[in-house]
């Protein structure tokens, strides 16, 4: 794939994911099989709304300039990567939480997926840099 295309299409799946992420409270409240631990903590919840909400609007503003934002990207693909690793075994494990696994564990596999997919690395990742 040629770089033109990489960048616009990162552009692309960062703004996805950050739309995800600061979607985090109406997809509890709308789709709370897929997005909501039970039993429920409303303290947690709250946090993982404000750290999600935050993480979303860094995706955002990355999204414009991705080449000036590549740790904040690999960030996204390493946590995502062990959170949604931590929640699939979760789910796996405990039958009553397996809707998990087609709504915030399919979420974050997905970004990391994408974002290991579109993120360039070594020699592509330095180009990318000397150009921002």
């Amino acid at each position: 794939m040629d770089e033109p295309r990489r960048r616009r299409l990162l552009q692309i799946a960062l703004v996805a994911f950050a739309l995800v992420f600061i979607s985090l409270y109406p997809l509890m409240h709308f789709w709370p099989s897929g997005w909501v631990w039970q039993p429920r903590q409303y303290e947690y919840e709250q946090m993982m709304i404000g750290v999600y909400g935050t993480l979303g609007v860094f995706l955002l503003w990355a999204s414009r300039r991705p080449e000036a934002h590549l740790s904040l990207i690999w960030f996204t693909f390493w946590s995502s990567l062990v959170h949604g690793t931590i929640m699939g075994v979760q789910a796996i494990v405990d039958s009553a939480e397996r809707a998990h696994l087609v709504g915030d564990v399919a979420a974050l596999w997905l970004a990391v997926i994408f974002l290991g997919w579109l993120t360039p690395r070594g020699v592509v990742a330095q180009k990318w840099k000397d150009t921002a």
